[in-house]
């Protein structure tokens, strides 16, 4: 640990404890060039002592050695003070070095000792890596490895100790892949048949998220040890290459062997890789390499896609079903960027509607390509392992029994259409949907009623203005694949984006409604060749060559577009304007020259959809200010398609001085999924946690004017939200109804927003008391002056419900507070558990809360105050309208208990559900352990929060509970838990014993409204566990978790 001795602290960044010395340095300097930062509770154990290490080691080598162990010992009292044993140092020093099966057999060592950390070489002066892993190999009881490509020239060099291995029975595990087909058959082979392996394989042979070399070796003794570098398994990177490792230590650096572990733990569930047999996969084994290398060409036809939904798709259903199942909406909207597999998701909800009705749905399927019929067609049939579903309906062709249809809009003309009854398809689903105001669609949306709709697009928001989720699907969109998933999914070309400043002053245009006026625009920007020479500028800069570019600049006007193609093709870049009023002739002949490369820039305007579908696409030129997230992306989403020789798309967005109610955060919180709080930060830190590949870079003026733009709205003041409540709610007929939803949808905000702040004259800042504050509740609605402490008291808890999403819990609350509600006595045991889970949220901790003594009495006072069930019916309303996970009761056995899985819940609300603060119990606000036993249940609650450290990322903490598939997850109990103690016995016997496991997980413990509430992942098995103080224990889920739980949850980046 670097020291603080020098007289004088530099300039620069540390990571030092503060103690006395530095608090005195630290006086010496001038006020404002110190930062201090407070540990974090959850990293304080691991700051604290390797402080104390080095202090430790610094002042025993000032100590003669022959008091060394006498120095120790008397440091090893202070610590062992008050414990029931203590063990301290024998004279010496001597340290246990092995421990053999049998006497007089030594273990042969690696040259690096077991406690260390190394960087091996392959220089002269240091041990081969390949050596010191042959070594490794000869005393590990478990061995994992993770290697790219595996070579015979590698295997055979460690043949001895790989036989050995196997003789002596340890298990070794094998992750490999065929990619670019560089291994070797027969050492694969090998590795399974000679050496007893258990080898999987990842079959991907176009691209691969695995470029790891690494090795494990786990030893029961405590000194597990790691190898993680370049060297694949061949001769020349074992031996000779000048390759690069770094040699890990569970004593050195645990918490890296514990995310080695966890990471590989994550890959061996994964369905990316695949179990092989050497007899029964070897022939596909050797297609795959071939494939890979080039030697054969690869099928890459959709037959051969895995029919099961990758995380990704999986979500998309799940959002796809709740919409159905809790919202009743079965016309539904489905936005993703072209070349995402939008038709995969819509064949994967077609086989999940049939299964759940078991009955065959008929099917119509429009799109306006014959190839994307036929694809679709194929897609389909591939998910439902049925080669003949389906009949075409396209040029001519006309289907025979027509049960399931796949036709082109032109063939539903008049006349075919009415050859169908309104209610002749189950299902319609209809591609493009961003076509569906034109009148040959609207023709087919208005003459069928299918039992369910589904539209598809990638751009729901038109050029001309007209947005698709508005007009046909009530201003939602069901499921989007969020750009990042499909980045992370190598669905998309990975971005790299630079916010330019071009420095137009736009502050004093007119901005209504979320949008400048186009023609104020264009008299800005049109014949301003000062920002043109910028644009110019930055393409040098940031493109590699912009003659052999091929860009879509994005126009505020004709006008606009035809000028920046002036200014470009003079500049040597020849370019070429388009609009939504070019002939389809004169959009092919263009586009045709983009691709060929006789063009650099096409400019546009009013174009969006796939008249501007060019995968070859690399440079995205945004030359108009939009703060519309969904015109964003598909701005953006013109240039992500795959493409040969496209290794990143280059997005350049000149930014100039915007109107003051402008806001920059909808579009980059919609690319990044980050809150405002989060956009702030990485802002000013540099976005650091991006897909792989992908870049977001701003210069110094264009950073300044949107996080400026961004911190703007984060301070935005309580007054300004009261006055824009005022204002919004007088554009209504009676303002005094104006609802938080209204609010919400007008201002482009979340309930957070409300519920995140502080007091606001003297009041908790809350919908109603912000209406209150604007004049909109009239004093006979709101309480009297002897009653408002009270009430406000009561109001300050209701960010406890921003959680609600379940119907049932929905109604059971209404019910409750409703004036006419039965006794409580009287409901059954159920019911009771889901009025004490409304009790608990305002008084945790009952009576002490300053509650009423019993729930009867509590559950009366909230009836008794109007506006406070007024504001809690509005707030859940607006909450479980946005529920996009699919909640599900326990189920058989468990009957007295209301909670459902896959649920959000406070910790008050789940532990009164499972039993706790019945009488004679504990109340939930007294809980502060993340293990609850309840015995009136029987049933434990765990409760894990994933990411414990409020830093966006700390490695000692972040591995200890993750999940490892969507059905198994790894927990570390609490410390002083042990296999024999009765919560060990407890975790490994629950069955026996007739009590439950029940697993909350959340991502981290506060959110932007306040403390973060838990996922609940339902009762759990017990599967292994390892170790003891604490026990590491894997559970089985028996509901597979959400896929973002998962996401959240695993270890590890998407494999699939």
């Amino acid at each position: 640990m670097p020291s603080t001795d020098n007289e004088r602290l530099f300039p620069g960044l540390y990571e030092h404890l503060e103690d006395e010395r530095l608090t005195q340095q630290i006086a010496t300097l001038a006020p404002g060039r110190v930062a201090l930062d407070d540990v974090d509770d959850a990293d304080s154990p691991h700051v604290l002592s390797r402080y104390l290490a080095h202090r430790i080691h610094r002042h025993l080598q000032s100590v003669p050695a022959r008091h060394r162990v006498d120095e120790a010992n008397r440091i090893l009292e202070l610590l062992d003070r008050g414990a029931d044993e203590a063990f301290y140092i024998a004279p010496g020093p001597r340290q246990l070095m092995a421990v053999t099966q049998e006497a007089s057999t030594p273990l042969r060592r690696p040259a690096t000792p077991l406690s260390d950390a190394a960087l091996l070489t392959n220089t002269p002066h240091e041990p081969q890596v390949g050596r010191e892993i042959a070594k490794e190999l000869e005393s590990a009881d478990r061995v994992d490895l993770l290697i790219a490509f595996v070579k015979w020239s590698g295997l055979h060099v460690m043949d001895k100790e790989l036989q050995n291995l196997k003789d002596r029975g340890v298990p070794f595990r094998v992750l490999t892949t065929v990619y670019m087909g560089a291994s070797d058959a027969k050492a694969i082979n090998a590795l399974a048949r000679k050496y007893g392996a258990e080898v999987r394989v990842s079959y991907e042979t176009r691209n691969t998220r695995l470029h790891a070399k690494a090795w494990m070796f786990h030893r029961r003794t405590g000194f597990s040890t790691a190898y993680v570098g370049s060297s694949n398994l061949s001769h020349a990177a074992m031996l000779d290459g000048l390759e690069w490792n770094v040699r890990l230590s569970s004593v050195a650096t645990p918490a890296l062997l514990q995310k080695f572990e966890a990471t590989f733990e994550s890959y061996w569930a994964s369905e990316s890789f695949e179990p092989y047999n050497p007899d029964d996969d070897g022939e596909r084994l050797a297609r795959a390499l071939a494939a890979g290398s080039g030697r054969v060409s690869s099928d890459v036809s959709i037959a051969h896609l895995d029919v099961q939904p990758y995380p990704y798709q999986a979500q998309m259903l799940q959002e796809l079903e709740a919409e159905r199942v809790i919202h009743d909406r079965h016309r539904n909207l489905v936005v993703a960027a072209t070349g995402t597999g939008k038709t995969i998701v819509a064949a994967l909800d077609y086989r999940r509607l049939q299964a759940d009705t078991l009955n065959e749905l008929s099917l119509l399927f429009v799109a306006h390509r014959r190839e994307i019929l036929e694809q679709a067609r194929q897609t389909y049939a591939t998910v439902l392992r049925d080669g003949a579903f389906g009949e075409l309906m396209v040029d001519g062709h006309q289907p025979v029994r027509g049960r399931h249809v796949f036709a082109s809009i032109q063939s539903l003309n008049t006349k075919n259409l009415g050859r169908f009854a309104p209610d002749a398809f189950d299902v319609v689903v209809i591609d493009e949907f961003h076509h569906a105001d034109a009148p040959t669609y609207r023709k087919i949306i208005e003459h069928f009623r299918p039992q369910e709709l589904l539209g598809l697009t990638a751009t729901p928001e038109r050029g001309d203005g007209v947005n698709v989720a508005e007009r046909f699907f009530e201003d939602r969109i069901a499921s989007e694949l969020r750009l990042w998933d499909a980045l992370d999914q190598q669905l998309l070309t990975p971005f790299h984006y630079f916010g330019v400043s071009d420095g137009v002053d736009l502050s004093s245009l007119q901005f209504r409604r979320g949008r400048y006026e186009d023609k104020e625009l264009d008299a800005v920007y049109t014949g301003n060749d000062a920002r043109t020479a910028k644009v110019l500028q930055a393409l040098n800069d940031k493109v590699l060559d912009p003659h052999h570019m091929k860009a879509i600049g994005f126009c505020v006007s004709v006008k606009h577009a035809e000028y920046m193609a002036r200014k470009f093709t003079t500049s040597g870049l020849p370019s070429a304007a388009l609009s939504g009023e070019s002939s389809s002739n004169e959009r092919r002949t263009v586009l045709k020259a983009l691709q060929r490369g006789e063009l650099r820039a096409v400019f546009a305007v009013d174009l969006f959809n796939e008249g501007l579908d060019i995968p070859q696409v690399d440079t995205i030129l945004l030359l108009r200010p939009t703060q519309s997230s969904t015109l964003f992306l598909q701005q953006l989403g013109r240039g992500l398609r795959l493409a040969p020789d496209k290794p990143v798309l280059t997005v350049l967005d000149f930014i100039g001085f915007q109107h003051r109610e402008f806001r920059f955060d909808m579009k980059y919180r919609a690319v990044t999924g980050s809150s405002r709080t989060r956009l702030a930060k990485d802002l000013e830190d540099g976005f650091s946690f991006l897909p792989s590949g992908t870049q977001i870079v701003f210069d110094t003026v264009a950073q300044s004017v949107v996080l400026n733009n961004v911190k703007r709205q984060l301070r935005l003041t309580t007054r300004q939200v009261v006055d824009e409540i005022k204002d919004l709610a007088a554009q209504q007929p009676v303002p005094e109804s104006y609802t938080l939803r209204q609010y919400l949808a007008d201002s482009l905000s979340e309930a957070s927003d409300i519920y995140r702040r502080s007091k606001f004259d003297g009041r908790p800042t809350t919908w109603n008391t912000l209406r209150r504050a604007g004049g909109l509740v009239p004093d006979v609605l709101w309480p009297p002056a002897d009653q408002e402490v009270e009430v406000l008291t009561l109001l300050q808890r209701a960010k406890a419900f921003l959680n609600v999403d379940d119907p049932a819990r929905l109604r059971s609350y209404e019910v409750l507070l409703q004036p006419d509600a039965p006794p409580v006595s009287s409901l059954p045991l159920r019911k009771q558990r889901m009025a004490r889970m409304l009790y608990y949220s305002f008084w945790p901790q009952g009576s002490k809360s300053g509650g009423p003594d019993n729930l009867e009495s509590g559950l009366r006072l909230l009836r008794s105050h109007a506006i406070l069930r007024n504001e809690l019916a509005q707030l859940i309303d607006v909450t479980a309208d946005n529920a996009r996970n699919l909640p599900r009761p326990l189920g058989n056995g468990y009957a007295d208990i209301p909670l459902q899985t896959h649920a959000h819940y406070t910790r008050e609300e789940l532990l009164a559900g499972l039993g706790m603060g019945e009488e004679g119990q504990r109340t939930p606000g007294t809980v502060r352990e993340g293990v609850s036993w309840i015995p009136s249940s029987r049933c434990e609650a765990l409760l894990v929060t994933l990411h414990k450290s409020e830093k966006d990322f700390s490695p000692n903490t972040m591995y200890k509970d993750y999940a490892i598939s969507e059905t198994l997850f790894h927990w570390e109990s609490q410390n002083q838990t042990t296999p024999e103690c009765a919560a060990g016995q407890r975790y490994q016997h629950h069955t026996a014993q007739d009590s439950h496991i029940m697993l909350f997980v959340r991502d981290s413990p506060t959110q932007e409204a306040g403390t973060s509430p838990y996922v609940f992942l339902g009762p759990v098995d017990y599967v292994s566990h390892e170790g003891s103080k604490p026990m590491s224990i894997i559970w089985k889920l028996r509901r597979p978790m959400p896929s973002p739980v998962f996401s959240a949850a695993s270890t590890v980046a998407p494999l699939s």
